[in-house]
């Protein structure tokens, strides 16, 4: 998109197709509270475990607080180890802000950008960030020995070239209307991390990165610490202020959430963010709930979303079938578990970029979206892939008509597919029965899939789901050995490079993806072109449209459903800041970098 700011130096923000919201002399974000007292413990919890410190090598599993893995970014969560040259501001679709870099510069003909290094930047070894450094961390992120999905991100990069001794280039092989903004993300550490090992073999050692925390403590799989830098570079600037406020940060591993549940009621964490409406509910009660010492929060959201839902995995034959994947979409009933589990909290998915009003299809095709689709090469077969009315997932009501009205339709899909109901069993042709395995990492998701395996047996269809280790979940998903899989696609305010991972053939059988059900479509492949060169946010969003249409149209997830309100659970202690919780920032994200502990608090 548009660059709107200055091509001499001293651009101190970039918007993606308009002007950036806050201006050069801007002193901090409006949603925090830049006089947020400094200092105290912050203990939190995750499930599961962890077994490296490298959260950008492929295998295995990285600590929480990183804000990386190997799968790509999450950009709204912010890590506590590694800066960037630019972060996003929080309150916009998509605007960077000098943080590495204090001065940034796109060429005339968008064929490059140059940033210009803030010379009080310094790695925790305290060495100053050069950059040698950001080059050393592009060509390792960019090589085989990380994780595919840089490579993916960045694919339009050619090179990155050292100009000066704090003056990086990054050139590019084409013209794309965000590398200059993308490129802003790279997370940038020292060539020292590792004492000179292949950056694949980094496991154990800790990052030499510049961020405002560094690993402190380390049991691995159990527990893992950080502790705040005094010396930290960027505290006083103003895309930092207020930000980063506890002294150290912990997290406290668990096989499940109910052990993390108990140890909060225990008084041994300090939050939790709970997930499961039905343990919200019935579980976060006793003594400390009532005296005050805990305290309960929903805090209500419209956070873009994404597609939360259930993934077939499309290289497997039987699910190539568009109308077995129908089938399977029939059958889950969101209106009967958002009434019995959720307590009418949940709020139905209904596309892949959920809660943003600019870049969701709507039932009627605007003419920006049709000048677009009167370009494609392939415009008769979006047409003939998405006739009819705008798909919404099946709905039962919550009545046993409505959900024997869908299983009726289901059966004739399925019958029409070659599937038929024989010897106790849905089987194909060949006598092979309908076994989906689904493999899940906590119990929760249990209770969800319990009454979706009900429905499906009624088909014939055996849905057989169990608890795995989330790092052995981790790597068949990675292997892409699955039959099925909870995943979260799209989501993005400003959807670009990253649709390429999400979506793009090329990405469909690649290790590592985001791409987990393997779709390659020739469609797709041009709408990303086509937003990803998108000149302003009105032609972007209208490509953004125009593929959720056509990604709704083919039914490659089963849509599940997305919270209306983050549910927190925490401490008196802990202050937040007054001002709304912005669209794009996770719950998780703002207690690590807005929240703080108030002195006064018992």
């Amino acid at each position: 998109m548009a660059l709107l700011a200055p091509t001499s130096w001293a651009a101190h923000g970039l918007g993606m197709g308009y002007e950036p919201k806050y201006p050069a002399s801007f002193k901090n974000f409006d949603y925090v509270n830049p006089d947020a007292p400094k200092g105290g413990d912050l203990v939190l919890s995750s499930s599961g475990s962890f077994d490296k410190l490298n959260p950008f090598t492929l295998r295995g599993v990285p600590p929480v607080g990183m804000g990386y893995s190997s799968n790509g970014f999450v950009f709204s969560e912010y890590g506590l180890v590694f800066d960037s040259l630019m972060t996003p501001s929080e309150d916009e679709p998509f605007s960077n802000y000098g943080l590495l870099a204090e001065d940034v510069q796109l060429a005339p003909d968008r064929l490059s950008v140059t940033f210009r290094l803030n010379p009080k930047a310094k790695f925790s070894d305290g060495s100053p960030v050069l950059a040698k450094d950001v080059k050393y961390s592009f060509d390792t992120l960019m090589s085989k020995q990380a994780g595919p999905t840089f490579r993916s991100y960045w694919v339009d990069i050619k090179d990155a070239v050292v100009v000066g001794e704090r003056t990086i280039r990054f050139d590019f092989k084409r013209q794309n209307s965000e590398l200059h903004m993308i490129i802003g993300q790279l997370p940038v550490f020292s060539s020292a991390w590792g004492k000179g090992k292949p950056f694949d073999q980094i496991v154990s050692e800790p990052p030499i990165a510049s961020g405002p925390y560094v690993v402190d403590k380390v049991d691995f799989g159990k527990y893992i610490s950080y502790r705040r830098r005094t010396d930290y570079w960027a505290a006083d600037l103003p895309v930092r202020k207020g930000m980063f406020n506890f002294g150290s940060v912990s997290y406290q591993y668990f096989k499940d959430k109910l052990g993390e549940e108990e140890s909060l009621k225990a008084g041994s964490l300090d939050a939790m963010e709970e997930g499961s409406i039905i343990a919200w509910v019935r579980r976060y009660k006793g003594r400390r709930f009532d005296s005050g010492e805990l305290i309960k929060e929903e805090i209500s959201h419209r956070r873009f979303t994404g597609m939360q839902g259930l993934v077939p995995n499309l290289r497997q034959p039987r699910f190539q079938d568009m109308r077995v994947r129908q089938a399977l979409a029939l059958a889950f009933d969101f209106d009967w578990l958002n009434q019995h589990l959720f307590y009418g909290r949940r709020a139905r998915t209904t596309s892949y970029f959920q809660n943003s009003d600019d870049l969701m299809a709507q039932p009627d095709v605007t003419p920006e979206e049709q000048a677009l689709m009167d370009h494609l090469k392939n415009r008769q077969r979006y047409i003939d892939n998405t006739r009819g009315e705008l798909p919404r997932p099946a709905a039962s009501g919550d009545t046993a008509e409505g959900l024997r009205r869908n299983l009726v339709r289901a059966q004739e899909l399925l019958r029409e597919a070659g599937w038929t109901y024989r010897n106790g069993a849905l089987r194909d042709k060949d006598g092979t029965p309908f076994v989906i395995n689904f493999d899940i990492a906590d119990r929760s998701s249990g209770v969800v899939l319990a009454p979706y395996a009900r429905n499906l047996a009624k088909l014939g269809i055996t849905l057989d789901y169990r608890l795995r280790d989330p790092s052995l979940l981790k790597k068949k998903q990675d292997d892409l050995e699955f039959d099925m899989a909870i995943n979260i696609a799209g989501g993005s305010s400003s959807p670009g490079n990253e649709l390429f991972d999400d979506f793009g053939s090329k990405s469909a059988n690649e290790k590592g993806s985001q791409n987990l059900g393997g779709i390659s479509d020739p469609v797709i492949d041009e709408i990303l072109e086509v937003i990803v060169n998108s000149p302003d946010r009105k032609s972007l969003a209208a490509g953004a449209r125009l593929l959720d249409r056509y990604l709704l149209h083919q039914n490659y997830v089963i849509p599940m459903y997305y919270g209306k309100q983050y549910f927190i659970a925490h401490k008196r202690k802990l202050r937040r800041p007054e001002a709304p919780l912005p669209q794009r920032l996770l719950a998780g994200s703002a207690m690590l970098t807005m929240w703080w502990i108030d002195p006064a608090a018992k």
